[in-house]
């Protein structure tokens, strides 16, 4: 597949064009931002392990049944993926509490809790990406109720999924964002997995081995990164 001209490019990724109308491909950067782009740095080698990570977990996903924009891995950076139109929403799924969950209602992280929730944020940046709920979708616009309904769906079967994937390798997965697009009418999960929008925490000793390295300045951020490749890539 020929990589043709530069269309996008955000915090942790470049979409490029390519000779197919239907494809693109996806490259991951080594950049690393916290706190709606407050915090910026880079993390070496970010933009290969996530690239990887994202590709195995895709293709685990793949075959159970989740349809995703993942076609393949092209290199260390780069992978081929469908051209969705993305749906303007960031799907948190949350197990444990963490991160700003533990601020906005005021409980201690690590609580796990009774049962999985589910939010969802107005995916833009000017914002610092809101929490909205299933009202204002319908009134903006953003997706239709059988869209909100197959998101949610996936999203919860994704979360299935992913504990049990984590929980063989000894992780316990916390907390995750997903995104999902719209390829010729069907909704797909877009964009990535990885420690970049995963909360992992080793199972026993609670290490954190995702980006909350980066955000609160806890080091050996490289070496989280590599521990969950290596994992994944048994």
């Amino acid at each position: 597949m020929q990589k043709r001209k530069q269309i996008y490019e955000g915090k942790a990724k470049i979409l490029y064009e390519t000779d197919s109308p239907d494809h693109l491909i996806q490259y991951f950067k080594d950049d690393a931002t916290a706190f709606n782009a407050a915090k910026k740095g880079t993390i070496v080698d970010k933009g290969v392990m996530n690239n990887k990570i994202s590709s195995r977990i895709f293709q685990f996903l793949e075959k159970e049944g989740i349809p995703t924009h993942f076609e393949k891995q092209l290199s260390d950076r780069e992978m081929l993926v469908k051209r969705v139109s993305i749906v303007p929403l960031e799907v948190i799924v949350r197990n444990v509490a963490a991160g700003s969950l533990c601020k906005l209602l005021g409980i201690a992280e690590g609580r796990r809790l009774a049962c999985s929730t589910l939010e969802f944020c107005f995916k833009e940046d000017k914002l610092n990406d809101p929490m909205i709920n299933e009202y204002h979708i319908r009134a903006l616009e953003l997706a239709s109720d059988a869209d909100i309904e197959t998101i949610k769906r996936y999203t919860f079967k994704i979360n299935e999924l992913m504990k049990g994937f984590f929980k063989a390798l000894n992780i316990d997965l916390v907390d995750f964002k997903l995104e999902f697009g719209r390829f010729k009418g069907q909704i797909i999960l877009a964009d990535e997995i990885s420690p970049d929008t995963c909360r992992l925490w080793e199972v026993g000793t609670g290490a954190k081995l995702d980006k909350d390295r980066f955000r609160r300045d806890l080091g050996n951020i490289e070496e989280a990164y590599q521990e969950v490749l290596a994992r994944v890539s048994r």
